[in-house]
């Protein structure tokens, strides 16, 4: 392999968060004697990722992110509510969602052994790890980087620094990170100087921000890990 050390997002990467999340907001509503509608889902979704991003610009904290979004989406409802408890609710059934992107156990199984791994994730520690000791992910990796615990989201740099710094014999120039946000494990590793590999199933347009490589399943990884001289875009 020439990248012998792979960084691996989970949430829409090995780990399938639509599904997740959508089995969670729907418990959560059942909790909060709230009818679903696809009208409710989409409007969460769309506050949440608005916050999520904010977090990512370094505009609100990672508390005001989570005590806020239900606060604002149960206010709109005309309902008040104790943002900090329906978040643990809520965190609670994301914990419990274990759902897989297609090929993400047989990837990590070809991999082990010819690579070193590593989780990088932003979110809530207890709740990502929880989710990949359930999907039986967890010793494939070598160590777990979780944004809530190094102080730092991706993409910022310190994020990064933390990770470089906690890997042994770390050599950036046979590092790459794979994950399916541009702005945050694409533009994160662009700008941390490592290689780059953007997990793009649904075959959306890139913008400014440019991957090394562009991958639309993830059995088209070991390709890109070993033959990079060839495949670099």
């Amino acid at each position: 392999m020439f990248y012998t050390t792979v960084l691996f997002d989970i949430d829409h990467t090995l780990l399938d968060f639509e599904a997740t999340e959508r089995i969670a907001f729907r418990r959560l509503l059942k909790q909060q004697d709230l009818q679903w509608t696809p009208e409710r889902e989409a409007r969460y979704k769309t506050l949440n990722q608005a916050l999520w991003k904010a977090l990512e610009r370094g505009e609100v904290t990672r508390e005001e992110v989570i005590h806020s979004r239900f606060e604002t989406f149960f206010a709109e409802e005309g309902r008040t509510v104790d943002g900090r408890e329906v978040d643990e609710t809520y965190r609670g059934y994301l914990a419990q969602g274990t759902e897989l992107i297609p090929g993400a156990t047989e990837l990590l199984e070809q991999l082990a052994g010819n690579v070193t791994m590593y989780v990088v994730t932003n979110g809530i520690s207890k709740t990502q790890r929880a989710r990949l000791e359930g999907a039986e992910l967890t010793d494939f990796f070598e160590g777990i980087f979780v944004s809530e615990e190094t102080g730092f989201q991706k993409p910022m740099a310190g994020f990064f620094n933390h990770v470089f710094a906690r890997i042994p014999q770390f050599d950036p120039a046979r590092t790459i990170i794979v994950g399916d946000s541009l702005s945050a494990d694409i533009a994160g590793g662009n700008q941390a100087g490592i290689a780059t590999c953007w997990f793009n199933p649904e075959g959306k347009s890139a913008t400014d921000i440019k991957p090394t490589f562009t991958i639309t399943s993830l059995a088209e990884l070991p390709a890109v890990l070993e033959n990079a001289a060839v495949l670099q875009q």
